[in-house]
């Protein structure tokens, strides 16, 4: 069971691309990217974080390689990941061209930074051989000088110009297989600057607001900017750029597409804040749920409303609910239907039990 959108949202057209297994674009599911932090040459703890971060609903994970150890430590750690990895290369073409040698399924660059032609070449052609995408990566603090002095400072104007530079770089060696970010970690100039590209190119956009901050600060921001784009119909793939785990990002991400009903996953909790008339202890209840569900990966609702002020009207649109009742005596709603009353101290088992069995009756009708 599930809440009927009030309207649709009618995404922009992009051609599709293939990043590794994930086609991006072209009216694909939007999927959700993070970026490893750990050494790449420490190849057992960047395998260890991209399987986390995978495992939390990523659908592609970006690794630096800085150096040629760390993209050559790129095969060794491909074989041991399902998710497809994007090598994020800034200037030196022979890390690019090892890293898709090595099994990268796309190449984060700047063309104009690789260098002379002949290095973007041999760039392109091993993408081409190897079967690699490129995103085409343009970040407010690395502008190119020419376009910094024409502008004089980070505008969305300045952002678009190089965007097309670098696409046009690509396409003057018959490379269309491309993505493109546009990305400040000014929530304005990044939301203008998408709103810009998308009207000059179909190219898939990969959306985020960079260097946004630690998770609070960090998480609002790229709700509104990303929120913002999504809700016109804009972008392709997102990542979400915080000071902290990358698993947090990948929550974040898959949070803002799931209350867009852009993405369908794992458990949908609709909660009160509480108050005074609270039967149970929402705020706890809904933590230690969070965390005994997060393990269910197939979409569900569920609602956790603390008295019977809005508790029957939210339980009777979700898949299981669970009301406040007075003397602990909550009642559990199946199907939007009331069921049994369930004491406060047999609450959170009974709750995990049922929306388990919804899960798998779920799985099982399929």
């Amino acid at each position: 069971m599930s809440i009927r959108p009030f309207r649709d949202i009618k995404r922009r057209e992009t051609r599709e691309i293939n990043v590794g297994k994930v086609k991006v674009g072209g009216g694909n599911p939007i999927s959700v990217q993070s970026m490893t932090n750990t050494l790449t040459t420490d190849v057992k703890a960047t395998i260890n974080q991209i399987n986390e971060i995978s495992s939390e609903g990523a659908d592609i994970v970006r690794v630096s390689c800085p150096d040629e150890q760390s993209s050559k430590s790129l095969k060794e750690i491909i074989k041991h990941v399902e998710i497809p990895i994007v090598a994020d290369i800034h200037f030196h073409y022979k890390r690019a061209i090892e890293a898709a040698e090595s099994g990268a399924s796309c190449l984060r660059i700047n063309p104009g930074n690789i260098g002379s032609k002949k290095k973007i070449k041999e760039v392109v052609k091993a993408a081409v051989d190897h079967n690699c995408s490129i995103r085409v990566g343009v970040n407010a603090g690395s502008l190119e000088k020419d376009i910094l002095e024409k502008y004089k400072e980070p505008c969305p104007e300045a952002l678009v110009e190089s965007a097309l530079r670098n696409i046009k770089i690509l396409e003057d060696e018959n490379f269309q297989n491309l993505k493109v970010s546009v990305k400040s970690s000014d929530v304005f100039l990044s939301v203008e600057a998408y709103r810009q590209l998308s009207k000059l190119t179909d190219y898939p956009l990969h959306l985020g607001i960079t260097e946004a901050g630690g998770f609070v600060s960090g998480s609002v921001k790229s709700s509104i900017g990303l929120g913002t784009l999504l809700l016109e119909g804009i972008g392709d793939t997102i990542r979400i750029s915080l000071s902290d785990n990358p698993v947090e990002e990948v929550k974040i991400g898959n949070e803002i597409l799931k209350s867009l009903n852009l993405r369908e996953r794992g458990v949908k909790i609709i909660s009160c804040p509480s108050c005074a008339r609270q039967g149970f202890e929402v705020i706890e209840t809904v933590k230690i749920l969070e965390k005994k569900l997060s393990h269910i990966k197939t979409p569900i609702t569920l609602s956790v409303i603390g008295c019977v002020v809005n508790g029957p009207g939210e339980a009777a649109l979700t898949d299981v609910g669970i009301t406040g009742g007075k003397k602990g005596n909550n009642m559990l709603y199946l199907s939007g239907v009331q069921s049994e009353k369930v004491l406060t101290s047999d609450m959170i088992d009974k709750v995990v039990s049922e929306v388990e069995k919804k899960v798998s009756e779920l799985d099982n009708s399929k």
